[in-house]
């Protein structure tokens, strides 16, 4: 009686060993969703998390999705070629996405939980007051801030962890300020969104709008995670009769601001800040007619760069709509940083692949490279060209840049 007791706990502990065993050798969920090894050892193949905290919910939240959408995209096409090899190991992309909801110290918080849980070397983000918010404390915690904001102030701060991707605003005011005044004179209202990137853009503008003899009738700004209603705002500003509105925010509460000014009777034209896309504001209105004599950021669908027809038919397949520039500076800078980070030997740390930037940017593949950034600014800026056009008689037309 004793020997088979012992029988049938030697069997117990044999299957309980062999259970162990198994769960040692099994695969770790940290390599498939960051963890603490963005590595992985042996050949295997490791992940490299890169996080993002921006708008998906609220006003802001399509703006948030298509800034996203570009880093998926570029993400997935990466992974599915087999991922990038660094110093001879192979890696793949773990997007981590967070929701600020459009909020400066929802993106703080957001930042702190992707490098203390995930550890990622950099952190996408489209604000700029988040942005700002991140450069108190990201060269201290040691990550780069891909920064998806034209503002210029977020590369004069002498922050070497950012990285700023779109070309900085106040290189498309001359061209807005005098091709408005132009087609239609110099009395101008501005209702811009109330964010920081904003009020910049407003204190950058209306002073060289006055410097070139204009007169601005009247000022406010529209706060679009609060205000969905506009017609207040718009009616008092009519009553100054302007010539020339200055609206902007993300694309889909601008073109409703738009939409508001054209049912209540205004004829003249929209300077409009390049964070909103015509084709995306195009959405809302139905059609360019109410964007009459709107001067903006070209849209990446007319672009002529070699590499936008394939990736907007992709893009179209993938999310069945048309890509604007949110979604392919996000996706080119994605690949940048890749080309980066092979070029510096490394996939976590953030200092060396800052400094292999410029050879990021060059080694871009051709098919790509949807933007022509030939290089990184000394500030920290992708130097790439600005593109502007104009919706005249329905259609997108190119404008000639000016000098300042």
């Amino acid at each position: 009686m004793k020997k088979r007791k012992w029988s049938i706990a030697a069997m117990i502990a044999a299957i309980m060993m062999l259970m162990l065993a198994a769960c040692n050798n099994s695969p770790s969920s940290n390599n498939a969703n960051g963890g603490n090894n963005s590595g992985g050892g042996g050949g295997e193949t490791g992940t490299v998390n890169i996080g993002y905290s921006g708008p998906l919910s609220g006003p802001a939240a399509y703006y948030g999705q298509r800034t996203l959408n570009g880093l998926k995209m570029a993400a997935e096409e990466i992974n599915n070629s087999g991922g990038f090899e660094v110093k001879g190991k192979k890696y793949k992309i773990n997007l981590v996405p967070l929701d600020d909801k459009y909020l400066p110290n929802e993106t703080a918080a957001n930042a702190k939980r992707l490098v203390q849980e995930h550890h990622t070397p950099i952190i996408f983000t489209p604000h700029s007051g988040g942005v700002m918010a991140l450069q108190v404390f990201n060269q201290t915690d040691n990550f780069i801030i891909a920064a998806y904001t034209s503002e210029p102030k977020i590369t004069q701060t002498g922050n070497k962890l950012t990285v700023r991707i779109p070309p900085r605003y106040d290189g498309y005011i001359p061209t807005f300020t005098d091709y408005a005044m132009k087609h239609f004179g110099k009395k101008l209202a501005a209702l811009p969104t109330a964010t920081q990137y904003g009020k910049d853009w407003t204190e950058k503008l209306l002073p060289y709008w006055e410097k070139q003899g204009g007169k601005v009738v009247y000022k406010s700004s529209i706060d679009f995670t609060k205000d969905t209603d506009f017609f207040t705002i718009v009616t008092n500003a009519l009553k100054e009769k302007p010539d020339v509105l200055f609206i902007g925010g993300p694309s889909e509460p601008t073109a409703k601001v738009a939409k508001q000014a054209r049912e209540l009777g205004f004829k003249g034209g929209f300077i409009i800040m390049d964070q909103a896309k015509l084709d995306e504001m195009k959405r809302v209105t139905g059609s360019y007619d109410m964007l009459e004599g709107s001067i903006g950021v070209m849209p990446l669908v007319e672009s002529d760069q070699p590499a936008v027809p394939e990736f907007v038919k992709n893009y179209r397949a993938k999310f069945n709509e048309d890509p604007g520039s949110e979604a392919a500076y996000n996706y080119l800078a994605l690949y940048a940083f890749v080309e980066a980070m092979k070029a510096a030997g490394t996939v976590d740390d953030p200092q060396a692949i800052r400094e292999h930037m410029n050879d990021g940017l060059k080694n871009i593949p051709a098919e790509k490279k949807v933007y022509n950034v030939p290089s990184i600014g000394d500030d920290g800026g992708f130097e790439s060209e600005i593109v502007v056009a104009a919706v005249e008689n329905g259609k997108i037309v190119p404008i000639e840049l000016i000098d300042k």
